[in-house]
This record gives structure tokens, C-alpha cells and sequence, in this order.
């Protein structure tokens, strides 16, 4: 009996409350795998995002979105267990959160937004991977022929390339196994963030910087006051978009142990990962914009904004690519996750659904799972094509900030909050949080807008799979 009883103590010492192998994240592991999805290389758009906003907008538009954030992922923090924070049952997903407090009908609408949101982010970090790595080839270009030299590459192989990559990297079973790889990213993330401020704060220190506005680049002869409303809308998303990681935070919070509560080490993981992403912004942006004012690239280390030291270009490209390899791998597995779950659920016995096939080649131990190995594989295949079709950095990403920013980081929070709290209608905070949403949702509404315009126009401009950087 007591041998009987020490094993029981033994399993219960590795598994968790709900029988799952012990999470061991906490507070750095979290905030890392946070810096790891928002410092994107959208970061580096942000310096564009300040020229069409100015200084005083810019900023301020920043700071703004930083704290709605802030306030919103800790709502979605407390919902995290239901229907107590602490000692309720665990939503492994924001879909399960959304419909254990919402119910049936949010739960499938947010499931189409944050899952095709997720399914658009690997397609734009395929964009922006192929972008980087014809940038470090044009760099060299560049250095060896003369900056007005012809250096127009396509980034259709890059791509495939990148989406081979991501075809074996996408075997790995599950989110818990990324560590190490969101780590790298996170470090690589600061690397070319730093590099391009730098090289920013180069150009401004030797008096070659260019002139700036309290509110933004100037309608004139080559900007017309339409123009100039659109591009607003757009860097509205890119800002927006660089603020987001709704479509994995329960995936994220579901790595952390169990004590202390996952919902106080979250909101302390928010409150760090948030405001180094801020200051990061407010770095890159201004800096970025103080170099090149009205002529600010979409993305300052690929539209060539800099070209010498061209070693230090090509070494900021290779960090975004190392940077994408991760991110992407961080944003598809909670979207693999979902399907092999709902798989597994229609078809509970079927070996090509669940069956693991250990296989060993030379020292590398593995599983192997025929549906896992041809869906993920499939899916991989289809977002390179689309990346191929649409290459247009800028847009695409505002397209996906605009896309996600109102449902999963402002409505869906602030309903399950209400929920949760039993909130009355009509009562002085339920009115503050709606006015909230809804001031969110036609921010949402323009930067959509002005996106869609942006692809529009590329689309007329460039034939599909012919398009040069």
C-alpha cells in the first residue's frame, strides 16, 4: 500500500491539475515568447508608420495602443480559467475561453477571425523572409556595381526555400517544444531592431538626416491630400498589427506553472513584454523617421534606405530571417493544433490521425504521424503560393493588424470580461468599455480600408508571380 501510494504521489508530482504533463514556464519564458511574436519585423515598418503619422500622432498613437493592450490582455488573462480565475477549469485556447464565457456563436466567429489571422501572419512572415533575404543580395549588389547599379532579384525562390524550411520545422509536435527556438528569436528580434536604429541614429548624428513634421509627411506635388488619408489608415495597422499577439496567448499561458496563479505571472509577463515592445517602437520609429523624414522605406533595412557598411545591411536581413524561421513556427502551431484536434475528435481510432511512428535516423530520435506530417506539409505549400502571388510588405501586414486588432484584442476581452464580472448593462463601466470597443472598431474599420486600397493598387501594378524587389 505504501509503495502503491508513493507512486500515486510521484504521478501526481508530474502532472498537473488537469492531468497533463507539470508546466514549467514562467514569467521570463512568457514575456520572451511575447517578444517573440510582437517584435516582428513589422517592427521595422513602423519607422514609415511614423513618417505618415508625424511626431506628436505618431507618439502619442503608440502609447495609446500600448495601453489599450496592456488593459486588454489582462482581461484576457482573468479569463484564462472559468469561471474563476484562480482555481477554475483551464481554456486552452481563446476559443475555449471565448466559449465557456460567450457561448457557441462568439466562439465560431472568433475562431474564423483568429484563425485566419494566423494563417495570414505565416503568410506575411514568408513575404517578409523572401523580402530580407533578396535585400542581403541586393546589398552586396550594390557594394560591388555602385548604388545606382541594377540589383532587381524575385523573391519567388527565396520563398520556396523558406517554405521548405518551415515544412520540416513544422513536424515539431507541439508549442511546448519551441522554447529554444522563440529564444533565439526573441535575441535575433533586438539584433536587426538595434541595427536599423543604429544606422538610423548614425545618419542623424552626421547632419544628413532629412526634415520632419509634427504631423507627418506634407501634401504637396508627389502626395496628394487623398493619398495622404490612405497612408494614415495604413500605418494605423501597421501599428496595430506590431501590438498583437491575441491569436497565441492562451498557447503562450498554457506553458506556465500552476503557482504562483497563471493569471498574476500573465499580466506581469504583459505589463514587461508590452513595454519593452513600446520603447522598442518608439526607437525604431522615430529613429528610422529622423533619417529619412518624408522618404522613409516601408521597411528600413530592405527598401535601402541605408546601403553601407553593406556587411552590417545583410547582417540585419540575416536576423529577421532567423527571427521569421522562429516567429513563424510560434504563429502556425496553435493553428496545427486546432486541426489535429478537431481531427481527432471525428475520427478518435484512425491510426493515419493518432498513430506515432518512432523512426531514428543516425543520433535524432522522433515521432512521425502521417496526417500531422501530410496536412501541415499541404498547408505550408499553399501559404508560399499565396506569399508569391501578393508579395506587398506594408499592406499585407496593416492588412492583418486592421484584421485582428478589433475582435481579439478589444471586443472579445472586454465581453468575456463583462461576463465574467456579471457587469450591468448600462451601468457606468459597461458604457466606458463599449464606448472602448467601439472607438477600437473604426480604427479597425479605416486601417482595413486603407489596406486593401494599398493591395489593390499593387495588384494593378504587378503581374501575380512576376513581381521584383
Amino acid at each position: 500500500m505504501e509503495v502503491e501510494a508513493g507512486k500515486s504521489v510521484s504521478r501526481s508530482a508530474e502532472v498537473d491539475d488537469d492531468g497533463k504533463t507539470k508546466r514549467t514556464g514562467n514569467v521570463f519564458t512568457t514575456t520572451t515568447h511575447i517578444i517573440t511574436v510582437v517584435v516582428g519585423a513589422g517592427v521595422l515598418a513602423l519607422a514609415w508608420a511614423m513618417a505618415q503619422l508625424g511626431w506628436i500622432p505618431g507618439t502619442i498613437t503608440m502609447i495609446i495602443f500600448a495601453c489599450i493592450s496592456i488593459y486588454t490582455y489582462n482581461l484576457i488573462a482573468d479569463c484564462y480559467r472559468y469561471p474563476d480565475p484562480i482555481n477554475g477549469k483551464r481554456n486552452y485556447t481563446y476559443m475555449q475561453a471565448v466559449h465557456a464565457y460567450l457561448g457557441g456563436t462568439m466562439h465560431v466567429f472568433c475562431g474564423l477571425i483568429q484563425y485566419g489571422k494566423l494563417a495570414g501572419i505565416t503568410v506575411g512572415y514568408t513575404i517578409t523572409s523572401s523580402t530580407s533575404l533578396v535585400a542581403i543580395k541586393k546589398a552586396i549588389c550594390f557594394h560591388k556595381r555602385g548604388h545606382q547599379a541594377y540589383c532587381k532579384f524575385s523573391n519567388n525562390p527565396y520563398m520556396i526555400g523558406f517554405g521548405m524550411l518551415q515544412i520540416l520545422l513544422s513536424q515539431i509536435p507541439n508549442f511546448h517544444k519551441l522554447t529554444y527556438i522563440s529564444t533565439v528569436a526573441a535575441i535575433t528580434s533586438f539584433g536587426y531592431a538595434f541595427i536599423g536604429s543604429g544606422l538610423s541614429l548614425a545618419v542623424v548624428v552626421s547632419g544628413k538626416g532629412e526634415p520632419t513634421r509634427i504631423f507627418g509627411s506634407k501634401v504637396g506635388p508627389g502626395l496628394s491630400e487623398a493619398d495622404k488619408i490612405w497612408r494614415v489608415f495604413s500605418a494605423l495597422g501597421n501599428i496595430a498589427l506590431a501590438c498583437s499577439y491575441a491569436t497565441v496567448v492562451y498557447d503562450i499561458m498554457d506553458t506556465l506553472k500552476s503557482h504562483p496563479p497563471e493569471c498574476k505571472q500573465m499580466k506581469k509577463s504583459n505589463v514587461l513584454g508590452i513595454t519593452i515592445m513600446t520603447l522598442l517602437f518608439l526607437l525604431c520609429g522615430g529613429l528610422g523617421y529622423a533619417a529619412f523624414g518624408d522618404h522613409t522605406p516601408g521597411n528600413i533595412l530592405t527598401g535601402f534606405g541605408f546601403y553601407e557598411p553593406f556587411w552590417l545591411v545583410a547582417l540585419g536581413n540575416v536576423f529577421i530571417v532567423t527571427h521569421m524561421v522562429g516567429a513563424y513556427q510560434v504563429l502556425a502551431q496553435p493553428l496545427f493544433r486546432i486541426i489535429e484536434m478537431g481531427a481527432n475528435m471525428v475520427w478518435p481510432r484512425s491510426d493515419f490521425i493518432n498513430k506515432e511512428y518512432p523512426t531514428k535516423i543516425g543520433p535524432l530520435t522522433f515521432s512521425v504521424n502521417l496526417f500531422r506530417l501530410i496536412w501541415r506539409t499541404i498547408y505550408v505549400a499553399v501559404a508560399t503560393t499565396i506569399a508569391m502571388a501578393m508579395p506587398f510588405f506594408n499592406e499585407f501586414l496593416a492588412l492583418l493588424g486592421a484584421i485582428g486588432f478589433w475582435p481579439l484584442i478589444v471586443f472579445f476581452p472586454i465581453q468575456m470580461h463583462i461576463a465574467q464580472k456579471q457587469i450591468k448593462r448600462l451601468s457606468l463601466k459597461w458604457c466606458v468599455l463599449q464606448l472602448l470597443s467601439f472607438v477600437c472598431f473604426l480604427v479597425s474599420v479605416v486601417a482595413a480600408v486603407g489596406s486593401i486600397r494599398g493591395i489593390s493598387k499593387n495588384i494593378r501594378k504587378y503581374k501575380l508571380f512576376m513581381y521584383k524587389q
